[in-house]
């Protein structure tokens, strides 16, 4: 019974406030088209440049000389972490709307950078390179920045109102047990992206290049 009234809150919830979800989704797609546009208007020297790392990078793995799993599970954890973390804060402030807003702009950007130099440079074999080391732990990644940008919109706005209209009768603080609960939340899938990232992307990577002859 419980579990079924949780259910239909959530509902509710998801659609009393579906422009902001649907608005940080798109959003978040413009980054990723921008992110692929910036690789097309890069000059043919800055790509063979960047290629040239890329390649560096791409040996490092063949040869099994990148950093060990627990040091990659660290620096990803950490690095997604802090992102989410940053989210999460700007949210309990009344003007970090707008920064929230940028940094997941900025993370969709990145995705599509990565996806389309793979793409530009490698073709089809990019395609496929790119699929087996970035989307697996950004299935879940993803996802959990995109609600938890729009959950920190969703709070950041309910602080705008609570300071500037004194006629908003709603309580803050249910709302921030709740938002502190999805950030435990948003945690714990990080490490589990994070643990896919270190010790399942690395094995898929390296299985890739060596049927694709790279």
């Amino acid at each position: 019974m419980k579990k079924r009234l949780y259910q239909n809150d959530a509902a509710s919830y998801f659609r009393e406030h579906s422009s902001i979800f649907l608005f940080i989704v798109i959003l978040f797609l413009m980054g990723v088209i921008f992110g692929a546009i910036v690789v097309n208007s890069m000059s043919i020297i800055q790509k063979e440049d960047l290629f040239y790392y890329l390649s560096q990078f791409f040996g490092q793995i063949q040869n099994g000389k990148i950093a060990e799993n627990n040091d990659l599970f660290a620096q990803s954890f950490l690095h997604n972490s802090k992102f989410i973390g940053l989210i999460w804060i700007l949210g309990i402030s009344i003007i970090g709307l707008p920064v929230i807003l940028i940094v997941l702009f900025i993370k969709g950007l990145v995705v599509g950078f990565t996806v389309g130099f793979l793409v530009s440079q490698l073709g089809l074999k990019g395609f496929l390179l790119a699929f087996v080391s970035i989307l697996p732990q950004n299935l879940i990644i993803i996802p959990v920045f995109i609600l938890m940008a729009a959950l920190s919109v969703i709070f950041s706005m309910r602080m705008i109102k609570k300071q500037f209209f004194k006629a908003y009768g709603q309580p803050i603080l249910p709302f921030f047990k709740n938002y502190i609960l999805v950030f435990i939340v948003a945690v714990v899938l990080i490490s589990a992206a994070s643990g896919v990232e270190a010790y399942v992307s690395p094995w898929l990577m390296k299985s890739m290049m060596g049927s694709l002859d790279l």
